[in-house]
């Protein structure tokens, strides 16, 4: 696994994605070591003055060949906007790669479940598992038609289907409600999924119901990525644990949920 490593990334794209999400795609300044899907950076933001605390996102793409690192982000706080707001030469100081990774398989039949932004960890999660073999399905979930992200983009992967509370786009309703789930209950030996906790928390009972193996990426706030803070402490089965270094990706088997 690659040491973290604090680097100035180089700002090459910007990318709007829709009105509240972005993609910044970052090159480093030496050739990249492996990355793992599930791991995140933590971003420190200059440009906000009321911004102290560095943002961990979800490492969205990595590719070895341009020697770049995309992250997806969804405007929240000042220091989404101000990111949001970079220019293409710009440069963002970088800790990464930080945390654990999903277990990628080799064979069988996997489902990939994003909610919302928590889409971000699934592309590079999807890309890792096409290329090892498996061919996933893919749910996305989200308000409406407008916050669905990437749809396209994951269809060179796997099937992919999706959900919208509102019914403007997919079948209308949150994301186990999906008739893919409710009409393939053994078809799948695994589960991934990362989105707001209640969507999590529902896959993960749906999983533990159904005998499925699941894991899921937590989105708690990881201020300083290195499990000194302690405010981002999770309650396992093992004991109160920090999700920055032993997670953000956990069993569900192993969460007190």
């Amino acid at each position: 696994m690659m040491k973290k490593t604090i680097h100035d990334l180089k700002v090459i794209k910007n990318i709007k994605v829709n009105y509240n999400n972005f993609i910044l795609e970052l090159e480093a300044p030496e050739p990249l070591g492996e990355v793992l899907p599930g791991q995140f950076a933590e971003v420190l933001v200059e440009k906000s003055e009321s911004t102290f605390l560095r943002r961990p996102f979800s490492i969205h793409d990595v590719d070895y060949k341009k020697n770049t690192i995309s992250l997806l982000i969804q405007v929240l706080g000042a220091g989404t906007q101000a990111l949001s707001q970079t220019n293409t030469g710009d440069f963002l100081n970088l800790v990464y790669p930080l945390g654990n990774s999903f277990s990628l398989q080799s064979g069988g039949n996997a489902l990939l479940i994003g909610g919302g932004t928590g889409i971000a960890p699934m592309y590079f999660l999807a890309k890792a598992l096409h290329r090892s073999g498996v061919t996933p399905d893919v749910l996305i979930g989200s308000r409406d038609k407008q916050g669905l992200l990437k749809i396209d983009d994951f269809k060179q992967f796997g099937s992919v289907f999706f959900t919208t509370e509102d019914g403007s786009a997919g079948e209308k309703g949150l994301v186990t409600d999906h008739s893919i789930l409710l009409n393939s209950v053994t078809k799948y030996n695994i589960i991934y999924t990362c989105g707001p906790e209640p969507m999590m928390k529902s896959v993960g009972f749906y999983a533990l119901k159904n005998d499925i193996d699941c894991e899921v990426s937590l989105e708690n706030m990881m201020a300083c990525g290195v499990g000194a803070c302690l405010c981002c402490v999770v309650e396992t089965t093992s004991g109160n644990l920090c999700t920055c270094t032993d997670g953000p990706v956990f069993n569900v088997k192993n969460l007190k949920w």
